[in-house]
């Protein structure tokens, strides 16, 4: 991208002016500016664009082609329009940023992947977990070994989210939300892949326990796997935990090191023994993302922000590859096929 000197000339776009939009635009002012956002309820859209002197549309078509020079469209519209947004975008000359799923199936990651290819666009896909420290920390032991042959490995997300959080919104429908696994808890998965390795899916057991007749999917589950490397694994998860977000964690057992990553959002050390390894100090990481009545991940957005203006720049490699973020939504896909459920 021969017209991007220098690190405040990026020119951003939005499209999907709900809350995590907020997050995007408040950091795209830090490597550049807002040129416009849309939304297909222009009252949000306006409300996004009077605070950040943007123009604003309903229409993404129409913002792509009015606006010719976007370099970055961050993809915040719900899940089952990720596909379709960022492929817009990438037709129109844009780089583009995208929420988390990536897509709610392979086959829609590999048109956006053929898509980038073919008009030699960049995806970015959103997985800020990557950045929290004791994350950080635990796959510096992992590349290098410290814990050894890895055993065992359980993953457990258990969260809140009440009927008014699906009222009135794409959250909870099968085709726009696509899932429990993959709208609250794909950065788990992510981080099972990018820490442990491929896993095949063994079993799996999900309900909808406490939302019936509110979302057209499970709110709880248990998944069994075995990595590629022996090490078997689960991942635990609802959304169910009474009146607030109780816990992100990861338990690691290895010959040589035992280590528990914990607190609400994967964003504390709660325990480690690892051989040859005393005290640990970790930076604090960011705050929790806010979203009114509930929280959710860790507000790493800056990072991969930063991460994007460095590869945009020639700087650096992309921390999370479009396989990477294509592998999550393969997983999660085997997932559901495996499920028992009653809904």
């Amino acid at each position: 991208m021969s017209h991007i000197e220098h690190k405040n000339s990026l020119r951003f776009a939005i499209v999907g002016c709900g809350k995590i939009a907020e997050r995007h635009a408040s950091i795209m002012l830090q490597h550049g500016q807002v040129i416009a956002v849309c939304d297909i309820i222009k009252q949000k859209a306006d409300t996004l664009a009077q605070k950040y002197h943007s123009n604003t549309y309903s229409d993404l078509e129409e913002m792509l082609n009015v606006e010719k020079n976007i370099d970055v469209l961050a993809v915040c519209t719900p899940n089952g329009l990720h596909a379709q947004h960022s492929i817009l975008g990438m037709e129109h000359g844009s780089n583009v940023i995208c929420e988390k799923p990536m897509a709610l199936s392979r086959e829609d990651c590999l048109k956006m992947i053929s898509v980038s290819e073919k008009r030699n666009k960049k995806i970015f896909v959103v997985k800020q977990n990557r950045y929290n420290p004791p994350v950080v920390q635990l796959k510096k032991w992992m590349d290098i070994g410290a814990l050894g042959r890895i055993l065992q490995v359980q993953v457990n997300g258990f969260w809140n989210r009440t009927d008014e959080y699906y009222n009135d919104s794409w959250k909870g429908t099968a085709d726009m939300d696509g899932g429990t696994l993959f709208t609250q808890f794909s950065h788990f998965v992510d981080l099972m892949v990018w820490l442990f390795g491929d896993m095949k899916v063994e079993s799996v057991m999900m309900e909808n326990s406490n939302h019936k007749g509110i979302i057209e999917f499970e709110d709880s589950g248990s998944v069994h796997v075995r990595f590629n490397s022996g090490a078997i694994g689960s991942l635990n998860y609802n959304v169910n935990a009474y009146m607030k977000n109780m816990e992100g964690s990861i338990f690691v057992f290895g010959e040589r090191g035992t280590v528990k990553i914990g607190g609400q959002y994967l964003n504390e050390l709660e325990y480690h023994s690892v051989d040859g390894i005393d005290q640990i100090y970790l930076p604090s990481g960011n705050p929790a993302n806010q979203y009114g009545n509930y929280t959710g991940s860790m507000s790493n957005h800056d990072k991969v922000y930063q991460n994007v203006v460095d590869v945009l720049e020639g700087n650096s490699m992309m921390d999370t590859s479009v396989f990477e973020a294509m592998k999550t939504v393969e997983i999660i896909e085997e997932m559901y096929k495996r499920r028992k459920i009653t809904v």
